[in-house]
């Protein structure tokens, strides 16, 4: 630590001495002292203000933390008959007019959330709030609103010019690697000798995100295995007791694991930006690389088929009602059918946007990916099995047509495919007649 961020955090300590002694806060004396906190000028107040706070919060329980969030909404929105006003006076050509109505139009809590964040670890407190505030709205939606106010300032907080890529490896502090550990969403890594194939393999890599204010917590992270083709299975990957091919002789890296670590950063996007920028470094690091390719699950692929085969969905094709029938129906599954479910499932099955319903899928597609193959039995694991019956595919990023796709899958043409999945489909593609895996 700095000596300026040790005197820093001294001299917020000693200003807030007297005031943290007092008895045990409440949700309305702690949005008294936000209120304070936006009106105060006094950068010594400010920050002493600030400190306490959060400080304050992080001790409430999950009731005490709803209602302070049921406080700052009502009393931290716009001022609403001063907007009225300004909307009744304006001329739309006066650019002085203009940028006062914007800032009336800004809810206060703004300006509470960027004060909050000037203290040491304010950042990083701001995240566990909007954790708390993403339990709360399971239970009171009418908070939604705040959570806006959230998103929009991390938006800015998080913007890719502000992160910085690093490969992890085994040198990389044992706290991050911990880190990695935790937080990893996909495939679980089982022990220090599982993490050590995955960062210290010479055909293994892990990248990640991190941000200034969060030094030692990873944003997310990307798992990539440099391969001769594209894979048909994890455990392919995983498997420890497979010796690691030249990297220098690799032609395809393969995406085998994203994830997120910061909750409180839910629906603020990195993934797009890491891939991009992750495949620039293999490129740059390994230039005969020239197929980057995935190797992702189908999640919710098993229960969906099992609630449309107990609702009896009349709008599903009749081959791929049967199908679903032959998967969830019988003890012996029908490979057959499962093909060819998956391929409904992510390319016709869309949410109400008109995208895929498939988190992985929109995610990928969304960034431009092509469908590239669907493989059966690719994951044992209990958990994977009992989610898609084991189900894995391919989403391949090519440069040639990453745009164009990323372009029709948001104007919501068909899905991407490749030209080799499309030749296993027969008859009309939309009714999915038959697939040979």
């Amino acid at each position: 630590m700095s000596q300026h961020l040790k005197f820093l955090n001294t001299f917020i300590q000693l200003i807030g001495k007297g005031k943290s002694n007092k008895k045990s806060s409440s949700p309305e004396s702690l949005i008294s002292l936000c209120h304070q906190l936006v009106s105060n000028n006094s950068e010594a107040t400010l920050f002493s203000l600030a400190k306490i706070i959060l400080d304050d919060f992080v001790t409430f329980t999950d009731e005490q933390k709803k209602y302070f969030f049921s406080l700052m909404l009502s009393q931290f929105s716009a001022n609403k008959a001063e907007l009225r006003k300004a909307i009744g006076g304006l001329r739309i050509d006066n650019e002085k007019q203009l940028r006062a109505l914007h800032k009336l139009a800004e809810p206060k809590s703004h300006e509470l959330l960027r004060r909050l964040n000037q203290v040491p670890n304010g950042t990083a407190v701001l995240l566990k709030m909007r954790e708390s505030l993403l339990r709360s709205l399971k239970k009171s939606p009418e908070l939604r609103p705040l959570d806006a106010d959230f998103v929009h300032l991390f938006r800015s907080w998080f913007n890719r010019g502000f992160l910085r890529l690093e490969r992890i490896d085994w040198s990389t502090s044992a706290q991050v690697l911990e880190k990695i550990m935790e937080y990893e969403a996909v495939h679980d890594i089982s022990d220090w000798d599982d993490l050590h194939n995955r960062v210290a393999a010479a055909d293994k890599r892990l990248y990640a995100f991190f941000h200034p204010a969060l030094p030692n917590e990873p944003l997310i992270f990307i798992e990539v295995a440099l391969l001769n083709e594209a894979p048909s299975s994890i455990m392919s990957i995983l498997d420890k007791n497979i010796k690691p091919i030249n990297p220098l002789s690799a032609s395809t890296a393969a995406f085998y694991s994203i994830s997120n670590c910061q909750m409180g950063l839910k629906n603020v996007s990195f993934g797009s930006f890491l891939i991009k920028q992750v495949v620039a470094e293999i490129e740059q690091e390994l230039k005969q690389v020239r197929q980057f390719i995935t190797l992702s699950p189908v999640p919710g692929l098993k229960k969906w088929a099992e609630q449309n085969m107990l609702s009896g969905d009349k709008e599903l094709p009749e081959n791929i009602a049967k199908d679903i029938q032959e998967c969830c129906g019988n003890s012996k599954l029908n490979q057959l059918a499962l093909a060819r479910v998956t391929y409904y499932y992510i390319t016709q099955v869309k949410r109400k946007s008109g995208q895929a319903i498939n988190s992985v899928a929109h995610f990928h597609l969304g960034n431009g990916a092509s469908l590239n193959q669907i493989h059966l039995e690719a994951n044992t694991n209990k958990l994977a099995l009992e989610d898609s019956w084991g189900v894995m595919v391919n989403y391949l990023y090519d440069s040639e047509t990453v745009a164009k796709n990323h372009e029709d899958y948001a104007n919501l043409e068909p899905v991407a495919i490749s030209s080799k999945l499309t030749k296993n489909i027969q008859g009309n593609k939309k009714k999915i007649l038959a697939y040979t895996p």
